[in-house]
């Protein structure tokens, strides 16, 4: 031994907790896809760039993100002003079909945003991801963004990840009728999961988002009354339930293949989606924003075209519900941090405040 010990063992026993732990975390969620090597998309980004360097040149932010939000919130407005007396079945139309893909798409702005991909500095992403929030009719910016890093820098880890379903959605949503309206919950389950898997202490900029979306959705509700902010709210709650573009939920990370952790999405709903259906590509890349990631799949086509993918969210919905092998167990878990760095992250508050 030398003269400062075994340099070696703290990592041992890091390791040799981490099979203790692990077997208690996997005996309490059997059901679910286990893998316990590091997330898949760092030693493909590491091939990539080694293959093709030149594809660093795509990272940075996109201008025309701001635009986009603008535009998407403009029309918000707009359908308010004219959707005013209309019939109810007309109503429940456009809440169902504009209402609920134009906010769905700002759930999208904001992810893209959360990448630091919506302007240069994070000061500004911040803004216009609260700004990309108001038509929601709910406060989700900040804490998806904290929520959304770990889930990238941790995929899959147990407790961390709060993108994996719970073992009580699981168990309960094992049928049909019951995986439809899990489907239909989804929202539900989006935000309300976090709280009790891995609750946060909420930040400054969370309180901040919750004041302009009290403020906003009084200005709503003093010009277009309690129907306009119904109109809002609705629409996110169709948008992000059993609708074409909430297919991206299921179709990013539920194991369709085994073996098979992320899937990519290849079709047209990437226009309104900031082109969140190449979702290998956006793992693989995450400063690279949603225009240049149809660039990263040409770039790098060998590493990409032999990968499961799909052309269909709707069918991606309609497989989960009807395909008796696949419910919310069906996610990829990992342990690779000790319940000692778990709540030495949960005390600092998280990778971001």
């Amino acid at each position: 031994m030398g003269k400062g010990g075994d340099a070696s063992a703290p990592k041992v026993a890091k390791l040799q907790l981490l099979v203790t732990e692990r077997s208690e975390k996997q005996s309490l969620s059997p059901n679910f896809y286990w893998d316990h090597s590091e997330e898949p998309h760092v030693k493909r980004r590491a091939d990539i760039v080694k293959a093709h360097p030149e594809i660093k040149k795509l990272m940075g932010y996109d201008p025309a993100t701001k635009y986009k939000v603008a535009v998407s919130v403009a029309i918000q407005i707009m359908a308010l002003h004219l959707l005013q007396g209309a019939s109810w079945y007309t109503w429940v139309f456009f809440c169902y079909t504009l209402s609920g893909s134009i906010n769905h798409m700002m759930t999208l702005a904001m992810h893209e945003i959360s990448h630091n991909l919506g302007a240069k500095k994070v000061f500004y992403n911040r803004i216009l991801a609260i700004f990309a929030n108001l038509p929601m009719g709910v406060p989700a910016a900040a804490s998806f963004k904290r929520y959304h890093m770990e889930h990238h820098k941790f995929q899959g880890e147990e407790i961390v990840d709060v993108d994996i379903p719970t073992n009580f959605e699981g168990w309960f949503f094992d049928s049909k009728l019951k995986k439809t309206l899990w489907c239909l919950l989804q929202p539900a389950f989006y935000s309300l999961r976090p709280m009790f898997v891995n609750p946060k202490e909420p930040s400054k900029w969370e309180f901040i988002n919750i004041a302009c979306t009290i403020v906003f959705d009084a200005v709503i509700v003093k010009y277009f009354g309690v129907e306009g902010l119904l109109y809002l709210f609705i629409g996110t709650l169709f948008g992000m339930g059993l609708h074409p573009v909430a297919g991206h939920f299921i179709a990013e990370h539920y194991v369709m293949h085994e073996g098979q952790e992320t899937y990519s999405y290849y079709g047209p709903l990437n226009w309104l989606t900031f082109n969140v259906g190449y979702h290998n590509e956006h793992h693989d890349f995450p400063f690279i924003p949603g225009k240049h990631l149809p660039t990263v799949r040409k770039i790098a086509a060998e590493f990409y075209d032999t990968i499961p993918h799909y052309h269909s969210w709707s069918k991606v919905i309609y497989d989960y519900i009807v395909d008796a092998d696949i419910d919310p167990f069906a996610r990829t878990k990992r342990v690779r941090m000790t319940n000692e760095e778990i709540e030495d992250l949960r005390a600092r508050g998280g990778l971001v405040k």
